[in-house]
């Protein structure tokens, strides 16, 4: 048996459930984790709610996390117990055991802790792919990055500075401008305080950004077509405050043959090579001092709905995991 935190039918926080599970022996192909620390993010709550449909009802939510392989199935060649592994994959991962396909892991350097770990795998690869792959910010661009404060948005800012960026970030406190200030922004606009895309085009002098990477949704939208120059991209990526919602094409057309795309992080990692070029690049950055990982909040496992309702809420910022 191992303890998990399942969703018998989706709703509010309270639809986090803490039970035991029946745990089978790893199958063929697959490795058995101790988890350590589990990555809080709102496509958890996505799930949870609804907004995003689980295969299958219960579910046990969450989906990354780092930890220790136990044992291993039939065919595992390249995991042994003890080696110390991280992964993302979807759902499974609040959990204080767990098993899991081998192809989703990755081993986690020295250097790299279980915490650390344990938000790179979806933060730091979807800032990963967001940079370098959907977009490939170079010296000179600019970028606009919602929710600077955030676990991604902090990532983001950290590494596309390091790129040679001009970074210019939103968030919805002081609290967390300074923050933001101190994680690679060169600005920071209050979107609660300011006429944001007005702010924008002060601050570019009406040159306007490269590409926006907008993980807000609905209230940053269309908003965040202003703030893009002629042939820029769009960079739609999350729903925190829900769904982008339907738009003419034209709009696109309007704001300067703008481009714009909706993409999701498993159709960037999804061969085995991917995975570990994706990995590989984020833990160097790491370990070369590009990006540092600020892990501000940790909640035990069994109480992950005070820590959905603490996400929900605005009252996070950085990274939060869950200690099983």
């Amino acid at each position: 048996m191992t303890k998990a935190m399942r969703v018998h039918q989706v709703g509010g926080p309270e639809a986090l459930v803490y039970e035991d599970v029946e745990l089978p022996p790893p199958g063929d192909g697959e490795v058995r984790i101790r988890q350590h620390a589990v990555g809080l993010n709102f496509i958890d709550v996505y799930y949870r709610t609804g907004l995003y449909k689980a295969p299958t009802t219960p579910f046990v939510a969450g989906n990354e996390a780092a930890g220790e392989v136990v044992s291993v199935g039939p065919h595992v060649t390249n995991f042994h117990p003890g080696d110390r592994v991280a992964y993302y994959t979807n759902l499974g991962g609040y959990a204080t055991e767990r098993n899991i396909d081998a192809t989703r892991l990755v081993k986690l350097p020295d250097h790299i802790t279980y915490e650390q770990g344990a938000v790179l795998m979806l933060k730091g690869l979807t800032v990963w792919y967001l940079l370098h792959k959907t977009f490939k910010v170079e010296p000179g661009h600019r970028v606009l990055i919602h929710a600077a404060a955030g676990g991604i948005g902090l990532l983001a800012c950290q590494w596309a500075r390091a790129l040679g960026a001009h970074v210019i970030g939103t968030v919805g406190s002081k609290a967390k401008a300074d923050i933001a200030l101190a994680n690679g922004c060169d600005h920071v606009i209050l979107y609660n305080e300011e006429d944001w895309v007005a702010r924008v085009k002060q601050i570019s002098r009406n040159e306007l950004c490269d590409v926006v990477y907008d993980g807000v949704g609905k209230a940053t939208f269309p908003g965040s077509l202003s703030c893009i120059k002629p042939r820029g991209l769009f960079v739609s990526f999350g729903n925190a405050s829900g769904p982008v919602p339907p738009f003419a094409l034209t709009e696109l057309n309007n704001h300067g043959s703008l481009f714009a795309t909706r993409p999701k992080l498993n159709d960037y990692i999804g061969t085995r090579k991917e995975l570990i070029e994706g990995a590989d690049t984020l833990f160097s950055a790491v370990i070369e001092g590009k990006l540092h990982v600020p892990i501000n909040h940790a909640y035990a496992l069994k109480d992950a709905a005070k820590a959905h309702i603490d996400l929900e809420g605005r009252a996070t910022t950085g990274a939060s995991i869950l200690k099983p």
